[in-house]
């Protein structure tokens, strides 16, 4: 009978704590999955068992051992590796910790070097002043992000500098991210598309690296609207460098197939989605708007991250005849 009275009290006591958690949705998420634990523990239950009837509980239990396996972090490293990036890094991996825990490890050392949350607009400002990448100001119906690409917009032809656009608007649009949500849509329009504009497949290929080794689980789905069937061929070898599970992501739309065109609108509401990509929407890139908001997200990315100083000084040295540019205007 006392077991019963203390089963019940505990029962109350965590209702009531649980009540009185007002913090953020990864604080609960924990206290749900040590109540959850603790209960079933009580029932005599295997470990095996209750991940079996309980998926969430084995991500935070593989979640917890990832962490553990990585050790303490400090700095960016643990501003970078939040609960959710690591439930990201075992997705990619199939839920092994060890081989999540070199994904992770490698990242972390191409983050070091490659600095990608120390990149800013000035930077690379000239790669979008066509339009050819920008992020979107609608997002789809789940509230992710949205990146609208135009390749047949391409202005440029280094290389290394249209990797670190791509790589600043991903970091971007990561930072514009709501609550709870960690994963993004790309729209990609092929309008103007040839192979003249086209980028080398070693480019193609050192890019679908940089996205799946290192922004694993970012991308929920890649629209590529009416590609022309040149493009067909380059895709056959481009697919080979795709991991299967991002190969899955990417959805060919056609306006005149059904199929696409709910697709479409599955993901999207048509009154936001512009026509080029058979929405109802009027949108127009604005370079200089788009900029302007480039240079607001680049101080809220250095507070981010911490280093206000760097930022504003960075800013100050390109005050003057930096050309800025905005999330385009919908008319």
């Amino acid at each position: 009978m006392n077991s019963i009275i203390n089963l019940a009290t505990w029962f109350l006591y965590m209702a009531f704590v649980l009540s009185k958690v007002k913090e953020s949705r990864r604080t609960r998420k924990k206290l749900h999955y040590f109540f959850t634990m603790s209960i079933f523990r009580r029932r005599g239950s295997s470990h095996q068992q209750l991940e079996q009837e309980h998926p969430e509980l084995q991500s935070e239990s593989k979640v917890n051992e990832l962490k553990a396996a990585i050790g303490p972090l400090s700095g960016r490293n643990l501003l970078y590796c939040t609960d959710a990036c690591l439930r990201r890094y075992l997705e990619a991996r199939n839920w092994n910790v060890d081989k999540a825990k070199k994904m992770l490890e490698e990242t972390l050392a191409w983050r070091s070097t490659y600095k990608p949350e120390e990149i800013r607009w000035p930077e690379v400002a000239m790669e979008g002043e066509t339009g050819k990448l920008f992020r979107a100001n609608f997002h789809d119906r789940v509230g992710r992000t949205v990146l609208i690409l135009k390749p047949g917009l391409q202005n440029t032809k280094s290389m290394e500098n249209q990797i670190k656009h791509l790589v600043y608007l991903m970091e971007n649009a990561m930072l514009n991210l709501p609550e709870g949500q960690e994963e993004m849509a790309w729209l990609i329009d092929f309008t103007g598309w040839s192979f003249t504009t086209n980028v080398p497949v070693r480019t193609a290929r050192d890019t679908i690296n940089i996205l799946q080794d290192h922004y694993p689980q970012r991308l929920a789905v890649a629209f590529l609207y009416t590609p022309p069937r040149i493009f067909e061929a380059f895709w056959k070898i481009v697919k080979y460098f795709m991991d299967p599970k991002t190969f899955q992501k990417v959805k060919f739309v056609y306006p005149k197939n059904k199929e696409s065109v709910e697709l479409m609108r599955s993901y999207f509401d048509m009154d936001n989605l512009p026509t080029e990509f058979g929405g109802k929407a009027t949108m127009k890139y604005d370079h200089e708007d788009f900029s302007r908001l480039m240079a607001q997200d680049d101080v809220k990315a250095a507070k981010f991250w911490g280093f206000d100083e760097k930022t504003g000084s960075m800013s100050s040295s390109h005050a003057v005849g930096a050309t800025v540019a905005p999330e385009p205007a919908l008319a």
